[in-house]
């Protein structure tokens, strides 16, 4: 016999001082009273009782309080070992220590990133044997293939890229050592994970691909980092960053080709880590076909707990002190036992009935009320749960569809999955008769036969859009399209969760489907008014300045070389080139000739100001165009980021 935590044993010293207190007390009355009260007058004054009870009562509480006590110590005997089996596979997990798995473009580092990944897998595979590789410029085997997930999980929070020989990320040495560990553990299928940032490799790795085939490994392959890179961090070089030997920080990218081609070629898969794959999922998924074999984990001591035994005799002596210290005067001992015990359940049971009833009886307003009264005095999470799902039911049958989804969240808490799922379904409808009531003003109608159709539904929402556009009569019309965006969501959202709550319940699937089919005819009807808005806008018109077309003859000279009849000698102008001077050397009036000082003048105007001659065809618009052409910088393409591959001969992160 032992006892598990003898630490509470300490309590049993105060035992006898609470006794011997007990009877310093009772002898310290004693003398009160004879000091306060005559001899000869005691007996009429005094009523004398029987001090047993007093102390049977006390016996029994110092015999309850000494159960409870070796109770807390737990008690044990000693059954012998037992050792533990199960049926597993070995699990191989290869890490990349390389100085490019400490880059930042996954948060913290990529290195990090991949130890969350492996703590995920241990948490998903109890039962596998899983060991550690650590690859760099070599590999080798920090973790052997055990059952052990606590010493895998410490080996994995210590490690890191010191740990390894530096030299890059040799992963066909990793590969390699991964076939010959699992070749011995003459199991025909095993599983090895590899978490990387990709490397380039030789042809070597073909080879290896063929031995992992024949020897059964199937590769998951676990991408870790970005495509888009970041450079590889050394506090030893200036700057913080790694250099090459040209002086040139280093980019490391993820390279996803060599792992995607050792998953597909293994029949494995292939993932990236920190882009909301489930990774562990998707490992267990995928080693779940390989051969189970039965394993042998710990031999652990198996002990016979008997504080159980000490804790009916503590209630039983505590109830006892209980009853035999109450002075009984006139009331009948066993009627008010059961009065003490019985009276609480009733009274609890009369109320939930009377809450089940009510709301049977329709009366919503009263059930609803009667719920939420349970939930609120009730401490039990379970209990509550189920409360506050009456109370959803009620207001969801009055049509307060706010006060419904308050309720139905805190109906999610449940521990049963059916209950839990019920609460989900109805959460998504009552979100659904939000958005409806919204746009329609009514809620939706539960009978299918005079439910609306979608030409309904469409009538509805251009109304809704009409308001929108033409102010409506509400300022909050817009807001109550993106509410009713929102709320539909969050149903399809909900009913996703009570089809994987309960998947026997087949109205989830039903709703979510009429929701989606809501909101993708939704979609269509804002598009197609955001496209009937956008051709209703006023086209730009033609310009002012834009020379008018020429009839044919207009503005020609006659004979003698002089303007026609009707025409204007000046040519036509646009009001933006209207100045001082009306003359235009280039209006087309038939005056070629020119003294020589308007010639030198023109020239030198040109020369002032840097414009070349108007074309009297040319708009302002195609004006303004040439000359910011004529003024412009040599253009230049996109600029480069900056960022250069580095690939030298010998690499060291």
């Amino acid at each position: 016999m032992q006892f598990a935590q003898p630490a509470w044993l300490i309590l049993l010293v105060l035992l006898p001082l609470l006794g011997a207190a007990a009877v310093a007390v009772a002898r310290m009355r004693r003398k009160q009273w004879a000091a306060f009260v005559a001899p000869r007058l005691r007996g009429a004054l005094l009523k004398g009782g029987s001090p047993l009870p007093r102390w049977f009562a006390l016996f029994f509480l110092l015999a309850a309080c000494a159960a409870m006590i070796l109770a807390l110590a737990r008690p044990q005997a000693d059954a012998g070992t037992r050792t533990e089996k199960s049926l597993g596979r070995n699990v191989l997990i290869a890490l990349d220590l390389s100085r490019s798995m400490r880059v930042a473009d996954v948060k913290p580092d990529r290195l990090t990133r991949a130890k969350m990944a492996i703590f995920e897998l241990l948490e998903a595979m109890p039962n596998e044997r899983v060991g550690i590789i650590g690859f760099a410029g070599s590999a080798y085997v920090y973790a052997p293939l055990t059952v052990d997930h606590q010493a895998v999980r410490e080996t994995v929070e210590q490690i890191d890229e010191t740990w390894s020989t530096r030299g890059g990320s040799n992963l066909g040495a990793a590969i390699r050592l991964a076939i010959e560990t699992l070749k011995k553990t003459g199991q025909k299928n095993n599983a090895l994970v590899i978490l990387s940032d990709g490397e380039k490799h030789d042809a070597q790795l073909d080879d290896l691909i063929d031995q992992a085939r024949q020897s059964g490994v199937y590769i998951l392959a676990i991408g870790v980092g970005t495509e888009d890179g970041d450079y590889v961090p050394n506090p030893d070089f200036p700057g913080g960053r790694m250099v090459d030997r040209g002086g040139q920080p280093v980019l490391s990218r993820l390279q996803p080709d060599v792992l995607r081609k050792l998953a597909s070629e293994t029949k494995g898969r292939y993932a990236v880590a920190g882009t909301g794959a489930d990774i562990a999922s998707m490992v267990t998924s995928t080693i779940k076909d390989l051969d189970a074999f039965e394993i042998e984990g710990r031999e652990r001591a198996v002990m016979i707990e008997f504080y159980q035994w000490l804790l009916f005799p503590a209630l039983a002596f505590l109830l006892a002190s209980i009853l035999i210290s109450t002075r009984w005067r006139g009331v009948n001992p066993a009627l008010m036992a059961a009065t003490l015990v019985f009276t609480p359940a009733a009274t609890r049971a009369d109320e939930v009935s009377a809450a089940k009833e009510a709301l049977a009886k329709g009366s919503y307003a009263g059930a609803r009320d009667a719920y939420r009264k349970l939930a609120v005095d009730t401490r039990l999470r379970e209990r509550k749960a189920r409360f506050h799902f009456g109370e959803a039911t009620a207001a969801y049958q009055q049509k307060d569809y706010r006060a419904a989804r308050r309720a139905y969240s805190e109906a999610i808490l449940s521990r049963d999955a059916q209950v839990r799922g019920k609460a989900h379904s109805g959460a998504g409808k009552s979100l659904f008769q939000l958005g409806w009531f919204t746009l329609a003003g009514e809620p939706y109608p539960d009978d299918a036969a005079i439910s609306p159709t979608l030409a309904d539904f469409d009538e509805l929402v251009r109304a809704k859009l009409e308001e929108v556009r033409g102010g409506g009569e509400s300022a909050s019309s817009t807001e109550t399209i993106e509410t009713l965006i929102t709320n539909w969501a969050d149903a399809v959202r909900h009913f996703d969760s009570a089809r994987a709550a309960d998947p026997q319940d087949p109205s989830a699937g039903n709703n979510r489907t009429l929701v989606m089919t809501y909101l993708r005819r939704l979609q269509e009807l804002l598009e197609e008014d955001r496209d009937q808005t956008e051709q209703s806008l006023p086209q730009p018109q033609q310009g002012e300045g834009e020379p008018q077309p020429r009839k044919p003859g207009e503005g020609d000279p006659d004979e003698n070389g002089e303007p026609q009849e009707g025409d204007d000698p000046q040519g036509p102008q646009s009001e933006g080139d209207q100045g001082e001077n009306d003359e235009d050397p280039k209006d087309g009036s038939g005056d070629e000739e020119q003294k020589p000082e308007e010639k030198s003048g023109g020239k030198q105007d040109e020369g002032e100001t840097g414009e070349a001659p108007q074309n009297p065809n040319e708009t302002p618009d195609d004006r303004a165009r040439r000359i910011l052409q004529e003024n412009a910088d040599t253009e230049k393409g996109p600029l480069s980021p900056g960022r250069i591959e580095f690939n030298p001969p010998e690499k060291d992160w």
